[in-house]
C-alpha cells in the first residue's frame, strides 16, 4: 500500500500540520510545519487562512487521506466553540478537494504514539522523532501533533478503526443528521 497522509492539529492561534508517505509497513516523514494565526485579531479572517493554508498544502502535496484531531472538551466554551469552527474550515478544504477525513481524539492520538493516553505533548514529540527518524526537535509542539494525527492514522491500518470517516458532503450529513438545522 502507498498512500500520503495529511496529518493536522488544529488552533485559532497555531494549526500544526505534518504529512508522511506510507510506501508497505514504512513511512517516511515528507514535511511538518505551523500556520501562525496570532497575528490576526478577527476570527472570521483566521478561519479563511486555515482554509486557504489547507487547500494549499492538498494542492501541493496531493495526499489521499486527512487525520484531523477532534476537539476536546474544556471548561471554556468559547475556546472549544472557536476550535471547532477552526477544525471544520480545515476538514470542509479536504471535503472540497474529495479526500476522505478521519478524526480522532487527543487521546486516541497519544495512545497510538506513545502507549500512554495521557502522555505529554513533549513525550509525543520525543516517539515521533524515533517513529518518523527526524533529528531536530520541532520549535513548535503544534507541528508535531499534525504529524501525530498522521502517524496515527498509519497505525490504524485502512482506516476500519477510525471515529468518523467522511469521504464528502453527502457522507457527513449522512452521518449527522442533528447537525443539519431545519428551517
Amino acid at each position: 500500500m502507498e498512500r500520503i497522509i495529511l496529518g493536522i492539529d488544529p488552533g485559532t492561534n497555531i494549526m500544526g500540520y505534518g504529512l508522511i508517505q506510507q510506501k508497505g509497513n514504512t513511512i517516511n516523514l515528507i514535511t511538518m510545519g505551523v500556520l501562525k494565526l496570532g497575528s490576526y485579531d478577527n476570527h472570521a479572517l483566521k478561519l479563511k487562512k486555515i482554509f486557504e493554508r489547507t487547500l494549499g498544502i492538498i494542492e501541493e502535496y496531493n495526499p489521499d487521506e486527512l487525520a484531523i484531531e477532534a476537539p476536546f472538551f474544556g471548561k471554556n466554551v468559547q475556546s472549544m466553540l472557536k476550535l471547532g469552527r477552526a477544525q471544520g474550515v480545515a476538514m470542509a478544504a479536504g471535503l472540497y478537494k474529495g479526500i476522505p477525513i478521519f478524526e480522532y481524539s487527543p487521546k486516541k492520538i497519544k495512545q497510538s504514539i506513545t502507549g500512554n493516553g495521557n502522555a505529554s505533548k513533549e513525550q509525543v514529540a520525543g516517539m515521533l522523532m524515533n517513529i518518523v527518524k527526524f533529528n531536530e526537535p520541532s520549535k513548535y509542539l503544534d507541528e508535531t501533533d499534525g504529524l501525530a494525527a498522521a502517524v496515527c492514522h498509519y497505525f490504524q491500518g485502512s482506516g476500519l478503526k477510525q471515529t468518523s470517516n467522511y469521504t464528502g458532503w453527502k457522507s457527513f450529513i449522512k452521518e449527522n443528521p442533528s447537525r443539519l438545522k431545519n428551517k
